[in-house]
């Protein structure tokens, strides 16, 4: 492992390059991506992460994917919902990140502590680099797909990157959309505004997003819908329900004044956004596994209480 001290603050992707790391942006960033470089211990997920005077950055040697040697195994009670010798879905929780990320303290417990306890149980190595195939936002519960070898998790990714794999999630939206199934196919990009915020812009940063989405049920505030996601942008349905005038409730990011007066009339205060189904081919036996996850108590309580129908598992 290969340690330097950043002097200058700017992107890493630009840092490994200048320093001769790696020999382009373009294979900076296909470092990053493939979990070979961490900062201040913690692997670096984005190639366009900032780097502050004095972080230390971690490469690896031999083109190997680097290891969070401090991540604890934490038992979170994470449900297993699949599970065979190449990989396994999870039921992931509200609250937790995924994974550890920048700004957060260095002591947070994630998603990643949780499985770092399944594999201790079931006497697994343990690489985190080399585990999640895809991510899910602190606040959305759900499907979450996780590989038990180097090989599976390469060849999950692969399906992702080719967009074998079929995602739907279960969304309530204020408001009744119109027309009630649709494709939307906007480009997301960073807002300019607020760069923790995604936005449908037009710009050269933008990355084609499409997501279609159907209505379930209605009340007179809000729907139950569900979008099937085509790509995997950060906080795609978010956005694109918010794009539609349809936010969903319990948004504290992409919201309105109609969702915020929604969410608090029902005493709303989680993201109503659910990881429903899961289809992907297992590494194992080459055959396609379609997982799915009931909804969690407080989506299932808001239905109830708007006289929406339950989703049947």
């Amino acid at each position: 492992m290969n340690e330097w001290i950043v002097s200058g603050s700017g992107r890493l992707d630009i840092f490994l390059a200048k320093n001769e790391i790696a020999t382009s942006r373009i294979k900076a960033s296909e470092m990053v991506r493939g979990g070979k470089v961490m900062v201040n211990g913690r692997i670096a997920r984005k190639p366009a992460q900032v780097l502050a005077v004095g972080d230390k950055v971690q490469a690896s040697k031999n083109d190997e994917m680097v290891t969070e040697t401090r991540l604890a195994a934490e038992d979170l009670k994470l449900e297993v919902l699949y599970e065979d010798d190449a990989c396994m879905v999870i039921n992931k929780p509200a609250g937790n990140s995924v994974h550890p990320g920048a700004g957060m303290p260095a002591d947070e417990i994630t998603i990643l502590h949780g499985i770092a306890f399944l594999f201790k149980e079931r006497k697994i190595p343990f690489s985190s680099s080399s585990v999640l195939v895809h991510r899910l936002d602190k606040e959305t519960t759900g499907c979450l797909l996780v590989a038990k070898t180097a090989k599976a998790h390469k060849e999950l990714q692969m399906q992702f990157e080719n967009r074998t794999v079929k995602k739907t999630y279960l969304a309530i939206v204020v408001g009744i959309p119109d027309p009630p199934s649709a494709i939307v196919d906007a480009a997301i990009g960073r807002s300019s505004s607020n760069r923790t915020k995604m936005s449908v812009i037009s710009s050269a940063k933008t990355r084609e997003a499409r997501t279609t989405y159907r209505t379930l049920d209605a009340c007179k505030v809000a729907a139950l819908v569900a979008c099937d996601l085509h790509t995997g942008r950060t906080h795609q349905i978010r956005v694109h329900m918010h794009a539609i005038g349809h936010p969903i409730l319990g948004d504290d990011t992409y919201f309105s004044s109609s969702s915020e007066k929604v969410s608090k009339d029902f005493h709303i205060k989680d993201l109503c956004l659910h990881a429903w189904k899961l289809t992907f081919v297992s590494p194992e036996d080459k055959k396609e596994h379609a997982v799915m996850t009931p909804l969690p108590n407080n989506i299932e309580k808001v239905l109830k209480e708007m006289k929406m129908l339950i989703p049947n598992t």
